[in-house]
Protein backbone atom coordinates (compact mmCIF):
# COMPACT_ATOMS: atom_id res chain seq x y z
CA UNK A 1 0.00 0.00 0.00
CA UNK A 2 2.68 2.54 0.09
CA UNK A 3 2.50 3.89 -3.39
CA UNK A 4 -1.25 5.07 -2.38
CA UNK A 5 0.83 6.81 0.77
CA UNK A 6 1.17 10.44 0.37
CA UNK A 7 2.55 12.91 3.04
CA UNK A 8 -0.86 15.51 4.00
CA UNK A 9 -0.10 18.56 6.19
CA UNK A 10 -2.97 19.10 9.06
CA UNK A 11 -3.92 22.24 7.77
CA UNK A 12 -5.00 21.45 4.37
CA UNK A 13 -7.75 18.82 5.97
CA UNK A 14 -10.65 21.28 5.33
CA UNK A 15 -12.65 21.82 8.42
CA UNK A 16 -15.48 24.30 6.81
CA UNK A 17 -16.98 23.98 3.70
CA UNK A 18 -16.20 26.60 0.91
CA UNK A 19 -18.56 29.38 0.62
CA UNK A 20 -20.61 29.69 -1.93
CA UNK A 21 -20.41 25.90 -2.92
CA UNK A 22 -18.53 26.14 -6.30
CA UNK A 23 -16.08 28.55 -4.58
CA UNK A 24 -14.10 25.29 -4.11
CA UNK A 25 -10.46 24.60 -6.32
CA UNK A 26 -10.76 22.49 -8.94
CA UNK A 27 -8.01 20.35 -10.16
CA UNK A 28 -8.69 19.01 -14.12
CA UNK A 29 -6.72 15.91 -14.42
CA UNK A 30 -6.90 14.66 -18.61
CA UNK A 31 -6.50 10.81 -18.47
CA UNK A 32 -4.74 10.94 -21.96
CA UNK A 33 -1.45 13.03 -21.14
CA UNK A 34 -1.67 13.73 -16.95
CA UNK A 35 -1.07 17.33 -17.75
CA UNK A 36 -3.12 18.96 -14.65
CA UNK A 37 -4.92 22.55 -15.01
CA UNK A 38 -6.07 24.40 -11.79
CA UNK A 39 -9.55 25.82 -12.30
CA UNK A 40 -12.76 26.57 -9.68
CA UNK A 41 -15.90 24.69 -9.78
CA UNK A 42 -17.27 27.34 -11.11
CA UNK A 43 -15.99 26.14 -14.41
CA UNK A 44 -17.08 23.01 -14.46
CA UNK A 45 -19.59 23.30 -17.06
CA UNK A 46 -17.28 24.89 -19.32
CA UNK A 47 -15.21 22.01 -19.20
CA UNK A 48 -17.86 19.37 -20.35
CA UNK A 49 -19.41 19.15 -23.72
CA UNK A 50 -23.19 19.26 -25.14
CA UNK A 51 -24.80 15.87 -24.87
CA UNK A 52 -22.65 14.96 -21.79
CA UNK A 53 -24.57 13.32 -18.88
CA UNK A 54 -23.73 14.11 -15.04
CA UNK A 55 -25.17 10.87 -12.96
CA UNK A 56 -25.60 12.80 -9.30
CA UNK A 57 -26.27 10.22 -5.89
CA UNK A 58 -29.29 11.65 -4.60
CA UNK A 59 -28.68 9.95 -1.17
CA UNK A 60 -29.92 11.70 1.58
CA UNK A 61 -27.54 12.26 5.15
CA UNK A 62 -29.35 11.17 8.47
CA UNK A 63 -28.68 12.40 11.85
CA UNK A 64 -27.05 9.12 12.18
CA UNK A 65 -24.53 10.54 15.46
CA UNK A 66 -26.17 9.87 18.96
CA UNK A 67 -24.85 11.06 22.32
CA UNK A 68 -26.04 10.03 25.47
CA UNK A 69 -25.34 7.47 28.46
CA UNK A 70 -25.66 4.20 29.71
CA UNK A 71 -28.64 3.87 31.61
CA UNK A 72 -27.59 1.34 34.41
CA UNK A 73 -23.69 2.99 35.06
CA UNK A 74 -24.12 6.81 33.50
CA UNK A 75 -21.20 6.64 31.61
CA UNK A 76 -20.98 8.46 28.68
CA UNK A 77 -21.43 6.85 25.20
CA UNK A 78 -21.47 7.78 21.33
CA UNK A 79 -22.80 5.48 18.64
CA UNK A 80 -23.51 5.76 15.04
CA UNK A 81 -26.69 4.02 13.26
CA UNK A 82 -26.07 2.30 10.51
CA UNK A 83 -28.76 1.16 8.96
CA UNK A 84 -32.57 -0.31 9.95
CA UNK A 85 -33.28 -3.94 9.54
CA UNK A 86 -36.70 -5.10 7.90
CA UNK A 87 -37.30 -6.42 11.27
CA UNK A 88 -37.23 -2.74 13.05
CA UNK A 89 -33.60 -3.11 14.72
CA UNK A 90 -30.88 -0.34 14.45
CA UNK A 91 -27.59 -1.85 12.96
CA UNK A 92 -25.20 0.76 15.29
CA UNK A 93 -21.58 1.34 16.03
CA UNK A 94 -21.04 2.23 19.81
CA UNK A 95 -18.40 3.51 21.93
CA UNK A 96 -18.40 3.92 25.49
CA UNK A 97 -15.84 2.42 28.42
CA UNK A 98 -16.44 -1.08 29.74
CA UNK A 99 -18.44 -3.37 27.95
CA UNK A 100 -21.81 -3.22 27.22
CA UNK A 101 -24.14 -6.40 27.42
CA UNK A 102 -27.11 -7.57 25.61
CA UNK A 103 -30.63 -6.12 27.06
CA UNK A 104 -28.39 -3.44 28.46
CA UNK A 105 -30.51 0.01 27.84
CA UNK A 106 -28.39 2.60 25.98
CA UNK A 107 -29.90 6.97 26.35
CA UNK A 108 -29.95 9.17 23.74
CA UNK A 109 -30.31 12.89 24.57
CA UNK A 110 -31.75 15.27 22.12
CA UNK A 111 -29.38 18.02 20.96
CA UNK A 112 -32.60 20.45 22.00
CA UNK A 113 -32.87 19.03 25.50
CA UNK A 114 -35.78 16.84 26.90
CA UNK A 115 -36.32 12.79 27.06
CA UNK A 116 -33.55 10.33 25.83
CA UNK A 117 -34.51 8.03 23.43
CA UNK A 118 -33.82 4.76 25.38
CA UNK A 119 -32.54 2.13 23.18
CA UNK A 120 -32.09 -1.59 24.31
CA UNK A 121 -29.18 -4.04 22.76
CA UNK A 122 -29.95 -6.49 21.57
CA UNK A 123 -27.23 -9.23 19.70
CA UNK A 124 -24.86 -8.33 17.41
CA UNK A 125 -24.09 -8.56 13.25
CA UNK A 126 -21.37 -11.01 11.89
CA UNK A 127 -18.99 -8.27 11.66
CA UNK A 128 -19.33 -7.16 15.15
CA UNK A 129 -22.00 -4.18 14.80
CA UNK A 130 -24.96 -4.28 18.30
CA UNK A 131 -28.60 -4.30 17.04
CA UNK A 132 -30.88 -1.95 18.77
CA UNK A 133 -34.65 -1.71 19.69
CA UNK A 134 -35.41 1.92 19.39
CA UNK A 135 -38.00 2.68 22.03
CA UNK A 136 -39.86 5.24 19.59
CA UNK A 137 -41.76 3.83 17.08
CA UNK A 138 -41.90 6.03 12.79
CA UNK A 139 -39.01 5.78 10.29
CA UNK A 140 -35.30 5.80 11.79
CA UNK A 141 -35.03 9.09 9.51
CA UNK A 142 -37.54 10.80 11.29
CA UNK A 143 -36.69 9.03 14.89
CA UNK A 144 -32.81 10.11 14.13
CA UNK A 145 -34.11 13.68 13.57
CA UNK A 146 -35.52 14.62 17.14
CA UNK A 147 -32.33 12.45 18.48
CA UNK A 148 -29.67 12.74 16.08
CA UNK A 149 -26.84 14.89 15.40
CA UNK A 150 -25.06 15.08 12.14
CA UNK A 151 -22.45 12.62 11.46
CA UNK A 152 -19.35 14.78 10.17
CA UNK A 153 -16.01 12.86 10.11
CA UNK A 154 -13.99 12.41 13.00
CA UNK A 155 -11.02 14.59 11.41
CA UNK A 156 -13.58 17.45 10.65
CA UNK A 157 -13.40 19.42 14.08
CA UNK A 158 -13.15 15.90 15.76
CA UNK A 159 -16.65 14.76 14.50
CA UNK A 160 -18.50 17.97 16.46
CA UNK A 161 -20.71 19.09 14.20
CA UNK A 162 -22.24 22.66 14.31
CA UNK A 163 -25.69 24.41 13.33
CA UNK A 164 -23.97 24.93 9.69
CA UNK A 165 -23.17 21.35 8.96
CA UNK A 166 -27.12 20.88 9.02
CA UNK A 167 -27.60 21.82 5.61
CA UNK A 168 -23.69 22.23 4.55
CA UNK A 169 -23.38 18.27 4.99
CA UNK A 170 -26.12 17.76 2.70
CA UNK A 171 -26.04 18.20 -1.43
CA UNK A 172 -28.64 20.44 -2.51
CA UNK A 173 -29.71 16.82 -4.56
CA UNK A 174 -30.43 14.96 -1.16
CA UNK A 175 -33.91 13.47 -1.69
CA UNK A 176 -33.65 9.90 -0.26
CA UNK A 177 -32.74 9.34 2.96
CA UNK A 178 -30.33 6.58 4.62
CA UNK A 179 -27.11 7.34 4.50
CA UNK A 180 -24.35 8.13 7.31
CA UNK A 181 -22.44 10.21 4.97
CA UNK A 182 -22.49 12.23 2.68
CA UNK A 183 -21.82 11.92 -1.36
CA UNK A 184 -19.57 14.19 -1.19
CA UNK A 185 -17.96 15.64 -4.58
CA UNK A 186 -21.71 16.82 -5.01
CA UNK A 187 -21.22 19.62 -2.40
CA UNK A 188 -20.05 21.43 -4.43
CA UNK A 189 -22.86 21.83 -7.08
CA UNK A 190 -24.92 25.48 -6.77
CA UNK A 191 -27.84 26.22 -8.34
CA UNK A 192 -25.76 28.78 -10.50
CA UNK A 193 -23.81 26.02 -11.56
CA UNK A 194 -26.70 23.74 -12.43
CA UNK A 195 -28.31 26.27 -14.78
CA UNK A 196 -24.92 26.45 -16.49
CA UNK A 197 -24.62 23.26 -17.06
CA UNK A 198 -27.95 23.35 -18.60
CA UNK A 199 -27.36 26.05 -21.07
CA UNK A 200 -24.26 24.12 -21.87
CA UNK A 201 -26.95 21.46 -22.87
CA UNK A 202 -24.92 19.11 -20.59
CA UNK A 203 -28.07 16.93 -18.87
CA UNK A 204 -28.54 15.43 -15.37
CA UNK A 205 -29.76 11.74 -13.89
CA UNK A 206 -29.52 10.46 -10.51
CA UNK A 207 -29.20 6.91 -8.69
CA UNK A 208 -29.03 6.14 -4.62
CA UNK A 209 -26.54 4.69 -3.13
CA UNK A 210 -26.82 5.14 0.65
CA UNK A 211 -23.30 5.76 1.56
CA UNK A 212 -21.97 3.86 5.03
CA UNK A 213 -18.94 3.70 7.54
CA UNK A 214 -17.62 0.79 5.37
CA UNK A 215 -16.78 3.27 2.48
CA UNK A 216 -14.35 4.83 4.62
CA UNK A 217 -12.62 2.62 6.38
CA UNK A 218 -8.59 2.14 5.51
CA UNK A 219 -7.52 -0.67 3.63
CA UNK A 220 -5.70 -2.32 6.14
CA UNK A 221 -4.36 -5.67 4.97
CA UNK A 222 -0.45 -5.83 2.82
CA UNK A 223 -1.70 -6.25 -0.52
CA UNK A 224 -4.67 -4.59 -1.52
CA UNK A 225 -6.19 -6.73 -3.68
CA UNK A 226 -7.05 -8.55 -0.70
CA UNK A 227 -9.49 -5.66 0.37
CA UNK A 228 -13.26 -5.94 -0.02
CA UNK A 229 -15.36 -2.61 0.38
CA UNK A 230 -18.89 -3.20 2.30
CA UNK A 231 -21.43 -3.92 0.25
CA UNK A 232 -24.07 -0.92 0.60
CA UNK A 233 -28.12 -0.92 -0.78
CA UNK A 234 -28.54 1.19 -4.22
CA UNK A 235 -30.63 1.85 -7.29
CA UNK A 236 -30.05 2.48 -10.44
CA UNK A 237 -33.66 3.59 -11.51
CA UNK A 238 -34.68 2.93 -15.14
CA UNK A 239 -35.23 6.51 -16.20
CA UNK A 240 -31.70 6.80 -15.34
CA UNK A 241 -30.44 3.77 -17.07
CA UNK A 242 -32.71 5.16 -20.16
CA UNK A 243 -30.44 8.76 -20.17
CA UNK A 244 -27.10 6.50 -19.70
CA UNK A 245 -28.45 4.44 -23.13
CA UNK A 246 -29.08 7.74 -25.21
CA UNK A 247 -26.01 9.64 -24.05
CA UNK A 248 -23.57 6.85 -24.99
CA UNK A 249 -25.58 6.65 -27.88
CA UNK A 250 -25.08 9.90 -28.88
CA UNK A 251 -21.64 9.83 -28.32
CA UNK A 252 -21.56 11.59 -24.88
CA UNK A 253 -19.64 10.89 -22.01
CA UNK A 254 -21.05 9.39 -18.62
CA UNK A 255 -19.56 11.59 -15.84
CA UNK A 256 -20.13 9.98 -12.78
CA UNK A 257 -20.18 12.63 -9.69
CA UNK A 258 -18.37 10.88 -6.92
CA UNK A 259 -16.46 7.39 -6.21
CA UNK A 260 -19.78 6.31 -4.75
CA UNK A 261 -21.58 6.89 -8.25
CA UNK A 262 -18.94 5.14 -9.84
CA UNK A 263 -19.12 2.31 -7.77
CA UNK A 264 -22.84 1.75 -8.53
CA UNK A 265 -22.80 2.45 -12.31
CA UNK A 266 -19.79 -0.13 -12.79
CA UNK A 267 -22.39 -2.93 -10.54
CA UNK A 268 -24.71 -2.17 -12.69
CA UNK A 269 -22.77 -1.88 -15.62
CA UNK A 270 -24.80 0.98 -16.80
CA UNK A 271 -28.18 -0.38 -16.68
CA UNK A 272 -31.14 -0.33 -14.21
CA UNK A 273 -30.07 -2.25 -11.01
CA UNK A 274 -31.12 -2.25 -7.26
CA UNK A 275 -29.67 -4.45 -4.35
CA UNK A 276 -26.16 -4.42 -2.48
CA UNK A 277 -23.22 -3.40 -3.77
CA UNK A 278 -20.45 -4.72 -3.19
CA UNK A 279 -17.90 -3.91 -5.87
CA UNK A 280 -14.40 -2.83 -5.08
CA UNK A 281 -12.83 -0.96 -7.56
CA UNK A 282 -8.87 -1.12 -7.85
CA UNK A 283 -5.74 -1.19 -10.03
CA UNK A 284 -6.39 -2.78 -12.56
CA UNK A 285 -9.87 -2.42 -13.48
CA UNK A 286 -12.13 -2.41 -16.89
CA UNK A 287 -14.72 0.43 -16.89
CA UNK A 288 -17.82 -0.52 -18.79
CA UNK A 289 -19.79 2.70 -18.18
CA UNK A 290 -17.91 5.81 -16.68
CA UNK A 291 -16.39 8.20 -18.92
CA UNK A 292 -15.00 11.21 -16.82
CA UNK A 293 -15.69 11.53 -13.08
CA UNK A 294 -15.82 14.53 -10.70
CA UNK A 295 -14.45 13.43 -7.33
CA UNK A 296 -12.64 15.03 -3.73
CA UNK A 297 -9.58 14.53 -2.73
CA UNK A 298 -9.40 11.21 -0.74
CA UNK A 299 -7.27 10.17 2.48
CA UNK A 300 -3.84 7.51 2.10
CA UNK A 301 -4.24 4.07 1.57
CA UNK A 302 -8.09 4.04 1.12
CA UNK A 303 -10.51 2.36 -0.84
CA UNK A 304 -12.08 5.16 -2.25
CA UNK A 305 -8.51 6.38 -3.70
CA UNK A 306 -7.83 3.14 -5.07
CA UNK A 307 -10.87 3.96 -7.21
CA UNK A 308 -9.61 6.72 -8.45
CA UNK A 309 -6.21 5.39 -9.68
CA UNK A 310 -8.14 2.41 -11.20
CA UNK A 311 -10.19 5.19 -13.16
CA UNK A 312 -6.88 7.82 -13.75
CA UNK A 313 -3.34 5.32 -13.38
CA UNK A 314 -1.39 4.96 -9.87
CA UNK A 315 0.80 7.16 -11.17
CA UNK A 316 -1.25 10.01 -12.78
CA UNK A 317 -3.52 10.38 -9.59
CA UNK A 318 -0.30 10.47 -6.92
CA UNK A 319 1.82 12.86 -9.56
CA UNK A 320 -1.55 15.15 -8.97
CA UNK A 321 -2.37 14.67 -5.66
CA UNK A 322 1.28 15.70 -4.83
CA UNK A 323 0.96 18.85 -6.54
CA UNK A 324 -2.05 19.26 -4.93
CA UNK A 325 -0.70 19.16 -1.65
CA UNK A 326 2.22 21.63 -2.98
CA UNK A 327 -0.28 23.97 -4.09
CA UNK A 328 -2.68 23.91 -0.85
CA UNK A 329 -5.23 22.42 -2.33
CA UNK A 330 -8.22 21.48 0.64
CA UNK A 331 -8.55 17.93 1.01
CA UNK A 332 -11.35 15.39 2.31
CA UNK A 333 -15.05 16.38 3.13
CA UNK A 334 -14.97 19.93 2.97
CA UNK A 335 -12.12 20.41 0.32
CA UNK A 336 -11.73 20.67 -3.21
CA UNK A 337 -12.51 19.19 -6.33
CA UNK A 338 -11.09 17.39 -8.91
CA UNK A 339 -12.62 16.75 -12.52
CA UNK A 340 -10.78 13.45 -14.05
CA UNK A 341 -11.83 13.57 -17.74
Amino acid sequence: MKQFDFPLPDALIAQQPAEPRDASRLLVLPRATGEVQHRAFVDLPGLLSPGDLLVMNDTRVVAARLVGRRERTGGRWEGLFVRAHPDGAWEMLTQTRGRPESGEALLADPPGGGEPLRLVLGGRTEGGRWLARPGEAGPAGEVLARFGQVPIPPYIRGGHADEGDVGRYQTLYARNEGAVAAPTAGLHFTEGVFAALEARGVRRAFVTLHVGPGTFQPVKVDDFRDHRVEAEWGEVPEETASAIRDCKSRGGRLVAVGTTTTRLLEQAGGAAWAGLAGLTIMPPFAFRAVDALVTNFHLPKSSLLLLVAAFAGTERVMAAYAEAVERGYRFYSYGDAMLII
